[in-house]
């Protein structure tokens, strides 16, 4: 009986699968091992999976990439502060907030809650034993006003690149210290030079977090003896 179940899955699957076409390689259109990014570490060209990833796209492919990792090694970097200052006990201090608190001392002369309907204060949260016990205090309502604020950062980047045509991956319009005001703009030898160090601070902080996290879920899975 399931032998024929299965015959006649197989069978409408196949009923609805496209007919098999010979593929044909396209050529890219630019040099995968010229894109920005490309760097020493990894001997001036593409890694064997990006290459695979890119294979028959055009340059709009490849700047989709570009941005994807510019934005989660942005991310990674916040988490990896994030981290170690919940870890060392502190957190950030709340300016405009309650009178006493600062970095070391969360306790102020006035409780300042996170979640009112919880009874979760912010000082709580920077006495978390773990980063994942201040995470399970966020309450839903707060989850989603942090994936509304995502997705409204989110929103804005798609319309400035993509809508905009900026040309740089990363280049979103904000720049409230004024770095791209200078001669070349984002192509000066400068910006070009700190561009690169972005993109592989990016990388180390993506590689840190995931350790960091997979040592904090299963204690002795990060293979590097130090870790916060």
């Amino acid at each position: 009986m399931k032998i024929a179940i299965l015959s006649c899955l197989l069978a409408s699957a196949l009923a609805f699968a496209p007919a098999a076409q010979q593929r044909t390689s396209t050529a890219l259109n630019y040099d995968i091992n010229s894109a920005f990014g490309v760097t020493v570490e990894t001997g001036n060209k593409c890694p064997p999976l990006g290459a695979m990833l890119l294979e028959d796209t055009d340059e709009r492919a490849l700047k989709w990439f570009q941005n994807a990792e510019i934005k989660n090694g942005r991310v990674a970097m916040l988490a990896t502060i994030g981290y170690w200052v919940q870890k060392m006990g502190m957190h950030f201090p709340l300016y405009l907030g309650p009178s006493g608190s600062n970095s070391f001392h969360p306790e102020s002369a006035d409780t300042w809650y996170l979640s009112t309907s919880a009874g979760i204060t912010f000082a709580d949260v920077a006495k978390a034993a773990t980063p994942f016990d201040a995470l399970g205090m966020i309450p839903a309502a707060g989850w989603l006003q942090l994936l509304a604020a995502a997705g409204a950062f989110e929103l804005t980047a798609w319309n400035r690149q993509w809508n905009e045509e900026r040309a740089v991956p990363g280049d979103y319009g904000y720049d409230p210290l004024g770095f791209t005001k200078r001669a070349g703009g984002l192509e000066s030898a400068e910006l070009k030079q700190l561009r690169i160090q972005e993109i592989k601070n990016g990388r180390l902080a993506m590689i840190a977090i995931a350790g960091w996290l997979s040592e904090e879920s299963i204690p002795g899975s990060f293979p590097v003896p130090f870790h916060p």
